[in-house]
């Protein structure tokens, strides 16, 4: 049955599938400017220095020695995760997967036990507390019902040999989507100063927490490829340069 299908999902998921990208792509590209062309070795020489460096540029925001890297993601989040994601534009590529070439999946979004579910306040300064155990359980109820009931429509009018395009209008935006994301550290940089609530931002920023998620795991994977330039950003208030 349509319904046993339905999967509910309650966390995203960020892959790294390719890279180009090291601490030693910024020196490259900054000590051109300087010293010409080096060598891998002469690079790693004075690993203090180099370290400096790339502190120096972040600090006085010289951001295109930042750009001469390149990481893809594979990402997995609800579609409405994605469409604050497109916002992203300058130093991003994208490819999602289309409602209109292939059936869609059922798996949706519900929150998590620690998503936060009230907001408090007026815009601009609001909060958001825990909710009550009744209020989880409408969330989860409406949630699970409105998907089922969706994902029925949709499989309705795909079996009675409706376009996949038109049938899709009736899929919510919880709905799981997939992408490929590609950028450089420095585009990267620019999204997490806005993605991630974080004490050590100069700038304070208020991101919806499901595409913290997201902007969380593709940190945790960038400051692997780049941990020099990912302290530096963190020591420098995660501002982008």
């Amino acid at each position: 049955m349509i319904e046993d299908e339905v999967r509910l999902l309650d966390d995203v998921t960020v892959e790294l599938v390719k890279h180009s990208a090291s601490d030693a792509d910024v020196l490259f590209a900054a000590r051109v400017s300087t010293a010409g062309e080096q060598s891998l070795e002469e690079l790693h020489k004075d690993p203090e220095r180099s370290r400096g460096l790339i502190n120096f540029l972040m600090r006085d925001r010289h951001g295109s020695p930042f750009e001469h890297n390149s990481m893809t993601f594979f990402i997995s989040a609800p579609i409405f995760v994605f469409r604050e994601f497109h916002r992203h534009r300058t130093g991003w590529s994208y490819n999602e997967e289309s409602g209109r070439y292939r059936e869609l999946r059922p798996v949706f979004y519900v929150p998590g036990p620690e998503r936060k579910l009230v907001q408090e306040g007026k815009p601009g300064r609001y909060v958001f507390v825990e909710g009550t155990p009744g209020q989880r359980k409408v969330v989860l109820e409406a949630m699970e019902g409105a998907y089922r009931q969706a994902y029925s429509a949709y499989r309705e009018m795909l079996e009675a040999g409706v376009a996949r395009e038109v049938a899709r209008a009736v899929l919510p935006v919880g709905l799981f989507s997939t992408m490929y994301a590609t950028c450089n550290a420095r585009s990267l940089m620019h999204f997490l100063s806005l993605r991630t609530k974080s004490e050590d931002a100069k700038v304070p920023s208020f991101p919806q927490r499901e595409i913290e998620m997201v902007a969380e795991k593709m940190e945790a994977l960038w400051a692997g490829l780049m941990p020099i330039t990912h302290a530096a950003f963190v020591a420098n208030g995660r501002v982008s340069p």
